[in-house]
């Protein structure tokens, strides 16, 4: 009887150990709770992404612009996108921009708040001072004379230094696009596609062994642009995997506006969806909508527009079909010109975004 005593209050005291706080401080700052660092860790959704490039965001603070939800109480941008029902954050690196904005110190102020949240995150290298699209893949100012044994290594130490930033925050991206919107290549001329595929699918190695240097379990993502385009998207990863190259995840943009249709978002979604069920069938990988909108004073339309792409996008075979990410939505006034945010002029989300919901 005594043992059985002595075991029952053993028993006791390890149940209460085990249930108080332990009182210890946490010095992490990605715990901060400041209002520009909010903490809500609730659960979100892991199955399907459903997110925004909320990149312009620390910039749009810093001018004076406020974020409001519908009945016109402010909150942090990315807080306010969860509570729309978004669950993942999509941040552009710049390598060393002259105004300082998407550098890796301001992305690592982005995705601490991200992180906080308990939303996913995907980080996504342009490789370049300014922006890397279609028109343009201009090589930073500091690689411009490299050789092209220098260049590879300069993609590399880049994409090491920014992800080893956020792996001693403790952050961890879910996934890292090697270059945006890279439907001829990257780090022009040398990492033009259309006419070195080889030293493309070069270039494109040396980022993704630095990822997975670093995070081996972050899905590395290969971006182009007009998803709705499956010659582009069959020709430049035909001449990839001709050439040895390697990635997880097929991204694509889809703006209607750029349809051979301009704004038939409808064809525009039914040929995506085609491309995205070949690319699978082609490849074998994943594939996501990263980059996405209409016009912001559309929002009903936007809205049709956004919840049939999304279930167009779950219903790849396979369940392939990973996720939808928003460019810009908080994007308002309109800031710096663009015109296919989400917002109003007020600041608050339009009903486009009830399709995240």
């Amino acid at each position: 009887m005594k043992n059985t005593i002595l075991k029952s209050v053993i028993i006791l005291f390890g149940f209460i150990w085990l249930v108080l706080p332990t009182g210890c401080k946490d010095n992490n700052p990605a715990n901060s709770t400041k209002n520009t660092n909010p903490t809500d860790t609730t659960k979100v959704d892991t199955l399907f992404a459903k997110g925004a490039d909320v990149s312009w965001v620390t910039q749009m603070e810093t001018s004076g612009l406020k974020f409001y939800n519908a009945s016109g109480s402010q909150m942090e941008c990315m807080a306010l996108l969860k509570s729309l029902g978004m669950n993942s954050i999509r941040l552009r690196v710049w390598v060393n921009p002259s105004d300082g904005w998407c550098n890796s110190q301001d992305v690592l102020v982005k995705a601490l708040r991200a992180k906080n949240l308990g939303m996913h995150i995907m980080i996504d290298f342009h490789y370049s001072d300014s922006w890397a699209d279609p028109s343009k893949q201009t090589k930073p100012v500091a690689w411009a004379n490299l050789s092209f044994a220098d260049l590879k290594t300069a993609v590399g130490t880049h994409t090491t230094d920014v992800l080893n930033l956020l792996k001693t925050n403790n952050v961890t991206p879910d996934w890292v696009q090697i270059g945006n919107e890279t439907g001829d290549g990257m780090l022009w001329e040398d990492g033009r596609a259309s006419t070195n595929m080889a030293n493309y699918a070069l270039l494109n190695n040396a980022g993704y062994d630095a990822v997975k240097a670093v995070f081996p379990n972050a899905k590395v993502i290969i971006h182009l642009n007009n998803g709705f385009d499956n010659g582009l998207f069959r020709w430049l990863f035909d001449g990839l995997k001709s050439n040895g190259a390697k990635w997880d995840v097929i991204g694509m943009s889809l703006y209607p506006y750029w349809y051979k249709t301009s704004n038939d978002w409808q064809n525009c979604n039914i040929d995506c969806l085609a491309n995205m069920n070949d690319m699978v069938s082609r490849y074998g990988k994943e594939v996501m909508i990263v980059e996405c909108g209409m016009s912001w004073d559309s929002p009903d339309v936007c809205k049709s527009f956004l919840t049939d792409l999304i279930a167009k996008t779950k219903s790849v075979s396979g369940q392939k079909g990973i996720g939808v990410i928003y460019w810009e939505p908080e994007a308002y006034m309109p800031w710096q010109g663009y015109t296919s945010g989400a917002f109003d002029k007020t600041g608050k989300p339009t009903s486009a975004l009830d399709a995240f919901k």
